[in-house]
């Protein structure tokens, strides 16, 4: 069976296992999990210490704990991901077998909080890393062959990348000979002509 919240694919079996351990507590309890992992996924961290608290009753041992965060955390991102509006959510986690209270504490959430994952994901997403400078010298090695001295020259390079998330910067340094530098250089300029072409 296909299902819009996983992108139109069978639902993955360790997901199907742990809608039984989610249907241990109760609705109001689902919720406020509900509450906690998408706070993880809007960037803030899960409170811990609540949401052991939230399961103590179902008797979850800790990799039960674990086990549901990562399926709420898979149903709530997966179906933010594709658009699923909360009532189609909640019908197909009842086909799932998950309790309809369970399945509509958990899409309440889920429909209040949409747009700001939604905007979260796009903020995440297609990020790359840019190149801040770049670092070049030209070393000659010294070689010896039985005939005469070999100079062969050896380019080091050393790239500057900053990362999208955090703004550090980290260097970058290889060396490559004379011949693999011309490749470089060559490919670079390729690469640099078909990202002109598809700005324009």
């Amino acid at each position: 069976m296909r299902f819009r919240f996983c992108g139109g694919l069978d639902c993955p079996d360790w997901v199907l296992a742990e809608i039984s351990i989610l249907s241990k507590i109760t609705s109001v309890k689902m919720k406020l999990l509900c509450a906690q992992v998408i706070k993880d996924l809007l960037g803030d961290s899960i409170d811990y210490e609540k949401v052991y608290k939230l399961t103590a009753d179902a008797k979850y041992e800790t990799g039960d704990v674990k086990a549901s965060i990562a399926a709420l955390n898979f149903i709530l991102s997966s179906a933010s991901k594709y658009n699923v509006d909360g009532e189609s959510l909640s019908n197909e986690l009842q086909q799932l077998g998950l309790p309809k209270e369970h399945s509509t504490a958990l899409c309440r959430s889920y429909q209040d909080k949409l747009e700001a994952l939604q905007h979260r994901f796009k903020e995440q997403s297609l990020r790359v890393s840019k190149l801040d400078r770049v670092e070049w010298r030209v070393d000659y090695i010294l070689g010896s062959s039985e005939l005469r001295d070999v100079n062969e020259p050896s380019v080091r390079l050393r790239l500057h990348i900053r990362n999208p998330d955090d703004g550090t910067v980290q260097p970058t340094s290889f060396n490559m000979s004379a011949d693999k530098f011309r490749i470089f250089l060559s490919e670079l300029k390729q690469t640099q002509k078909l990202m002109e072409g598809m700005a324009t």
